[in-house]
């Protein structure tokens, strides 16, 4: 799987894309994490799993004696994500183009 993939497999859960919204505002502990989505700190973590493979956050130690972990994003996989974006919207920019180009010829 290539990061692209990866980054839109982990995109693809809407527990995991409401996680990267909370982190939009800044690193935040597992524990805040699970309690704005409503779920077990288990369950949560399985999600945060799937975005660390992906690449979409790190966790770092947020305290002295390092048992808590704050997440936060990593910018990388989002600028990949907005490029490829570009480029989708760059073709069907050309194709809308493409078209209209015609219909005034063909009037």
């Amino acid at each position: 799987m290539n990061d692209l993939d990866a980054t839109l497999a982990a995109l693809a859960d809407p527990t995991r894309r409401k996680v990267v919204d909370l982190l939009r505002e800044g690193p935040k502990p597992a524990g805040e994490l699970a309690e704005a989505v409503q779920m077990s700190a288990p369950a949560l973590s399985r999600h945060l799993r799937v975005l660390r493979a992906g690449g979409l956050v790190h966790a770092q130690s947020g305290d002295t004696d390092g048992r808590m972990r704050l997440y936060s994003l990593r910018p990388e996989p989002f600028t990949a994500l907005h490029a490829w974006l570009d480029q989708v919207q760059a073709f069907w920019a050309e194709q809308l183009g493409a078209f209209k180009d015609h219909v005034e010829r063909s009037r």
